[in-house]
């Protein structure tokens, strides 16, 4: 049994055991039967009145109850509708008590999240209208008759965030942009003169309403600025440079051109003022050195000539460099050209470069190859030989890379410019194999030197005897070194320890071949005799190998009594016939 249940018996139970105790006092007291019944009817009616109100609480209780249930309903069903979410769904099996505190509770609670949102939305419209203000934009369009939506207030604190970045990265273009014009007006001496420069140069940062039109008209500002200040700093450069021109044309002292030092930086109005009036000054001074300065300017033309490869026609196209009536209009022609080859030079200055590259190469590769003719250049220490052999090779693959490369920007350069590209007024290619033929022409003349002398030098050997030479590099005996001999054919022949047998047709030491008996002839009894070079001078030995020569010439008897018929075809060039030693081996008894 339920707890109610018992209590209600035992209440059963206190009333009966009350009715027993009434009865009782009654009955002692001595009360008449119709007043206990009278008396039992009042009671009766006084706890049936006493329940009877509490049954009507009760169910008063229970409409109440019913009653908020049907307004917490009804109030559910609005919340959520705007607030945009889902209908309630009540429990089933509850009491009324239990949905009625739940429905109470859901109610309140949505109704804290509708004057959350109310309540939200309004700081956000705010916001957005303080933004809007700044940047002099469009509010953000939401509903305020309706309770907006969780999506609806993210999208709109999405825009605010956009908005607050868009705010500052204005906030930083504008002050950027007003410090660069702020230092553009002081450099160039300006006031701000409309309303909008005062605005941005005079007010505070947080009175310029940043719009997209003010920034682009404060980038428009700037940029005239700028442009104005970027034509000054031209102006300003070119007044310098007519400045150290004409400093240099009219030798200008150094301490008079200090005075002007402070005005050679800045582009500023006080800075051009004086610069222009130094070019005023310099420019009648000019006219008073009219002579001096032409000088000048003709050593400087003859440099950009040099420099844009002109030929001689070229040069001799500007006669007034050879006229020596000095005038103004001469010294304006003179002008005039120096400009114009400036100019020139300006405009083709990546291929002149390009091809003064090559020249350099061209020349350092030149100087490479005479080097490698060179005898003395074996005597170098340090491995210089090893390094121009590398740089000799290097300029070798370098030369005709570069000149395919100028080749093509050449021939673009020409297609683009509608006309032809000279050096030394020749094409380029055609120079450059000029050059090349010429080269080859050099090597080809020095080698048929080089076999003419040879062949002069073999001739003159062969008539007159090889003369000994000195090598490059002989080792210092001392007193007491021994020499060595050796007998040949049973003639002694001394020899130092240095010295060494050459081959004359190497360029080196070798005697003519004596002629002698054989050894079996000698006569027996009579002493070997070295034959000692003191006895005779020089001129006596050359001449006694001459007449050897020439008897072998003239098919006399050798050594050992062997004779030797030479034909007509003798005065050959050795060279011609033998170029290596084993060669020369081979053919030497038939020499």
């Amino acid at each position: 049994m339920r707890k109610s249940q018992l209590i209600a018996a035992e209440s059963v139970a206190c009333l009966n055991s009350a009715l027993a105790r009434l009865r009782d006092i009654w009955e002692e007291i001595g009360i008449p039967e119709d007043q206990r019944l009278q008396r039992i009817d009042a009671v009766k009616q006084h706890v049936n009145f006493l329940l009877t109100r509490m049954i009507e609480e009760e169910e008063g209780l229970r409409e109440r109850l019913l009653k908020s249930i049907d307004v917490c309903r009804k109030e559910l069903n609005t919340l959520c509708t705007e607030l945009r979410l889902p209908p309630f769904e009540e429990e089933e099996d509850t009491t009324i008590l239990q949905l009625e505190k739940d429905l109470r509770t859901r109610v309140e609670v949505m109704l804290k999240q509708k004057k959350e949102r109310v309540q939200e939305l309004k700081l956000l419209k705010e916001r957005d209208q303080e933004l809007c203000d700044i940047l002099c934009s469009t509010p953000y369009h939401v509903d305020c008759t309706s309770v907006p939506s969780l999506e609806e207030l993210n999208q709109f604190r999405k825009h605010l965030s956009e908005l607050s970045a868009e705010k500052e990265k204005r906030e930083t273009e504008f002050k950027s942009t007003k410090k660069q014009i702020v230092l553009c007006m002081e450099e160039l001496d300006r006031l701000p003169d409309t309303s909008f420069e005062r605005d941005v140069v005079c007010e505070e940062d947080e009175a310029f309403c940043l719009s997209k039109e003010n920034l682009a008209a404060l980038q428009q500002l700037l940029f005239q600025l700028e442009e104005q200040k970027m034509k000054n700093e031209v102006l300003c450069e070119e007044l310098r440079a007519k400045i150290a021109e004409l400093w240099e044309r009219l030798q200008i002292p150094e301490e008079e051109r200090n005075y002007i030092a402070d005005y050679m930086t800045g582009s500023n109005g006080k800075t051009i003022k004086a610069l222009q009036e130094e070019v005023d000054r310099l420019e009648e001074l000019k006219l008073q050195n009219i002579k001096q300065v032409i000088e000048m300017i003709r050593i400087e033309l003859s440099s950009y000539w040099d420099k844009c490869f002109y030929s001689a026609e070229q040069r001799h196209a500007f006669q007034s460099f050879y006229n020596e009536d000095h005038s103004e209009d001469l010294l304006c022609l003179h002008d005039a050209e120096i400009n114009r080859i400036k100019q020139y030079y300006e405009v083709h200055k990546e291929l002149f470069e390009g091809v003064h590259k090559w020249e350099e190469n061209w020349r350092l590769f030149l100087q490479f190859d005479k080097k490698a003719t060179d005898p003395n250049r074996f005597t170098n220490r340090g491995g210089n030989l090893l390094k121009e052999e590398k740089q000799r090779a290097k300029l070798q693959k370098m030369l005709p890379k570069l000149e395919e490369e100028l080749k093509i920007r050449i021939a673009a350069w020409e297609q683009e410019q509608d006309q032809e590209f000279f050096v030394n007024g020749k094409k380029f290619m055609d120079y450059v194999a000029e050059q090349w033929e010429s080269f080859h022409q050099d090597k080809e003349k020095e080698k048929q030197d080089r076999l003419l002398k040879k062949n002069r030098q073999l001739e003159e050997e062969m008539f007159f005897g090889s003369v000994p030479k000195t090598p490059n590099k002989r080792r210092v005996l001392g007193p007491n070194t021994p020499s060595k001999s050796r007998k040949l054919n049973g003639t002694c022949i001394s020899s130092s320890s240095n010295s060494t047998m050459r081959s004359a047709f190497g360029g080196t030491m070798c005697h003519s071949p004596v002629s002698r008996p054989p050894i079996c002839g000698s006569k027996p009894g009579l002493p070997i005799r070295t034959p000692t070079r003191g006895l005779c001078n020089p001129q006596t030995k050359r001449l006694e190998r001459n007449k050897e020569n020439m008897s072998q010439l003239n098919g006399t008897a050798m050594s050992g009594g062997c004779f030797l018929t030479i034909p007509a075809q003798r005065n050959i060039s050795v060279n011609s016939v033998a170029s290596t030693y084993s060669e020369f081996a081979v053919i030497l008894p038939f020499l």
